[in-house]
């Protein structure tokens, strides 16, 4: 698998179930790395094209019913346009690329959560990113209780994933606590913001030394 370090840049991939902060981790972790001198792009999946983001609206927004397969393969299909046209050149430019979830949102979401074949899917991720894998995937932890209560706090608006029932969250959030491979790092998103932040930033600037020495 091809991986942001062996190119110029650096890849790095904030995963977790809802609530947990990713959002605010990424932008934060982009404006500290900025205030570093760091040439950061920070994205969000789906979305960050024009494709992207038409796909992200029909699989979240949409309010026709759908298979499961369907849904996997709109998400894919914004993936693949995100890395060829915007992850791949910023990543051969240098950057530090931050990613508010990638590849183990698939495996999390649509093969635990939904109950699709693991190794097609596999196989089909793989086509939709070209083999490009993370350098760090942070995965954020919380309960699915926390999560649901922070969301109704920030008011938020839920998304057809995010009105799926308890049980389907926490087969999701199983995945995400059993993750295991190179780069992935998990951290108790239930902390003080500011021991995420800490416990993230440690992460990410290992890896981002180690991009910078050609490592």
């Amino acid at each position: 698998m091809e991986s942001g370090v062996g190119s110029q840049g650096t890849f790095v991939v904030v995963e977790g179930p809802e609530g947990a902060g990713k959002s605010t981790l990424v932008r934060w972790l982009g404006s500290a790395l900025r205030a570093e001198g760091r040439d950061v792009l920070t994205v969000r999946e789906p979305g960050g094209t024009p494709l992207a983001e038409a796909a992200r609206k029909l699989a979240l927004k949409s309010r026709h019913e759908r298979a499961f397969a369907a849904e996997l393969f709109l998400f894919l299909a914004a993936r693949a346009d995100l890395v060829e046209r915007v992850i791949r050149p910023a990543l051969s430019n240098g950057q530090v690329v931050i990613a508010d979830r990638f590849g183990l949102s698939t495996i999390a979401y649509q093969v635990v959560g939904r109950g699709l074949p693991r190794n097609d899917v596999e196989a089909a991720l793989r086509i939709a990113t070209g083999g490009l894998t993370p350098d760090l995937t942070l995965v954020l932890d919380v309960p699915v209780a926390v999560g649901r209560e922070r969301q109704r706090v920030a008011g938020k608006v839920k998304d057809r994933i995010e009105r799926e029932d308890d049980t389907f969250h926490t087969r999701v959030r199983d995945a995400y606590r059993s993750a295991t491979g190179p780069g992935i790092v998990h951290i108790d998103a239930s902390q003080h913001k500011k021991a995420v932040q800490d416990a993230a930033w440690r992460e990410v600037t290992a890896v981002t030394a180690l991009s910078l020495r050609g490592a």
